[in-house]
C-alpha cells in the first residue's frame, strides 16, 4: 500500500484549513493509500532551527540527529501533501520550520560540486492544498512565494510525476458556497491523486 505524508500547519481544530486537512486524508485513504497524518501543531513539532542544528547542517549523516523520526516519515512517503493557510505571503511558521529543519543536506537534496540535487525522487505526487486571505492579483504582486516555494524548490528536490498546486483565494470573502466548491474540488482531486 503507497503511503501519503500529510503535513498539516494550523493551530485551530475549528478553521477551514482543519476541514482541508480531513477532506485530503478522507480522499486519500478512499483511495487506498496508506495514510501518515502529520499534524505539525498537534504533535508539539518545534519550527526553530537551532544554533547547534544550524553548526551541524551539512554534517551528514548525524544532521538528521534532532529529526530523525521526521527525516524516516519523509523518506517512506511516496506522495507528499502540505496543508496550509498562507499567512503574510508565507507559510505558517511551523510549516518553515519543518522545511528549515528536515530538508536536510542527504535528506531531500545532495550538494553535487555546490549544486543541488534532487534526493526525494521516490515522492511521485506533491501537492499543495492552501488558502489565501487576498486575492490572486495581491499574491502576484507580492510574487506568491509560497506557491514558487512549492512548484519550484519543493519540487525540484522531489521531481514528482505529479504535482497540484490547490489555492482558495480572497479567503476573507469568500462565501460559504466558495468554500463548498473548494472542498469538494480539493476532495475530487485528491481521489483521483
Amino acid at each position: 500500500m503507497p503511503r501519503a505524508l500529510v503535513l498539516f500547519a494550523h493551530p485551530c481544530a475549528e478553521s477551514f484549513s482543519a476541514a482541508l486537512h480531513d477532506q485530503v486524508v478522507e480522499s486519500f485513504q478512499k483511495s487506498g493509500w496508506d495514510v501518515d497524518d502529520c499534524d505539525l501543531n498537534a504533535e508539539g513539532f518545534s519550527p526553530v532551527l537551532t544554533e547547534v542544528e544550524r553548526r551541524g547542517y551539512h554534517d551528514e549523516p548525524t544532521n538528521i540527529e534532532p529529526v530523525r523520526d521526521y527525516v524516516e516519515r519523509l523518506r517512506a512517503a511516496e506522495a507528499l501533501v502540505m496543508v496550509f493557510p498562507v499567512w503574510n505571503f508565507g507559510y505558517p511558521a511551523i510549516l518553515k520550520g519543518f522545511l528549515d529543519r528536515v530538508f536536510l543536506p542527504g535528506v531531500s537534496f545532495k550538494l553535487v560540486d555546490g549544486k543541488v540535487r534532487p534526493n526525494l525522487t521516490h515522492i511521485r505526487k506533491l501537492a499543495a492544498v492552501t488558502t489565501y486571505g487576498g486575492t490572486r492579483v495581491r499574491a502576484i504582486m507580492a510574487g506568491d512565494p509560497p506557491r514558487k516555494c512549492v512548484t519550484r524548490a519543493v519540487w525540484h528536490v522531489c521531481r514528482p510525476e505529479k504535482m497540484r498546486y490547490l489555492a482558495l483565494y480572497d479567503m476573507n470573502r469568500a462565501s460559504d458556497g466558495k468554500r463548498s466548491e473548494f472542498l469538494s474540488r480539493v476532495g475530487r482531486e485528491m481521489e483521483a491523486f
